[in-house]
């Protein structure tokens, strides 16, 4: 016989049934348009108890943030781990896209605009360090130098992540292809860019266009 009463949760079960919920409202609205009033109200609860837990909606937002930025990170630094350079590029931009495929909530949370600089910025910044090694691989192969090298990649990182973020956030509102075609075309692009990169330096000077006149 069913009696009606409501099951007690424990305080780790409350406090994930509040990001979860959380993590819906801050997607829907945003975090200045989000209000403890409506997160309390979507979980069952008062809005002590979301106090009570993260001392009201920054601290909420805080950790929502924090599980979505080491989600996204280790799912980037397992992509990477293995395989040939090219097959490391491609699995990261598949990491990223499919990731704004399965958490939309939570792709949703980071790309809104935070009320820290904990969001998607730093996230991308985080991801970029974690393919400084990679780049700093092709630099080495295609005969600069190590110091060179080493200071060139993270350019070349932020340039490959921040490349992949934008084709992510445009994918998730024209999905034309799947995840792993758009990946393999992100890659090829920057693939294509990596395997003909200049021997010397100064190649690349020689090679920019000339200025247009000045006619002031």
């Amino acid at each position: 016989m069913t009696t009606g009463k409501r099951t007690r949760l424990s305080a780790l079960e409350r406090r994930n049934q509040l990001v979860e919920v959380g993590r819906a409202v801050f997607a829907e609205k945003g975090f200045e348009a989000a209000s403890v009033e409506e997160i309390a109200e979507r979980a069952g609860i008062s809005k002590p108890v979301v106090y009570e837990h993260f001392g009201g909606k920054e601290g909420l937002y805080a950790v929502i943030v924090d599980r979505e930025f080491e989600y996204v990170v280790d799912r980037i630094t397992a992509a990477i781990a293995g395989g040939s350079p090219r097959a490391r590029v491609e699995a990261a931009a598949l990491a990223l896209i499919t990731y704004a495929q399965d958490r939309r909530d939570g792709f949703d949370v980071l790309v809104h605009d935070a009320p820290t600089s904990s969001g998607y910025s730093n996230l991308l910044s985080e991801v970029a360090s974690r393919v400084d090694t990679l780049m700093e691989e092709q630099l080495l192969a295609a005969g600069y130098g190590a110091e060179y090298s080493a200071a060139l990649a993270p350019l070349h990182s932020q340039a490959l992540v921040g490349m992949v973020s934008f084709v992510a956030q445009w994918w998730r509102e024209h999905p034309t292809m799947s995840p792993e075609e758009t990946a393999a075309h992100v890659a090829a692009l920057a693939w294509m860019g990596l395997r003909h990169l200049p021997k010397e330096p100064d190649e690349l000077r020689r090679e920019r266009p000339a200025a247009p006149p000045d006619h002031r």
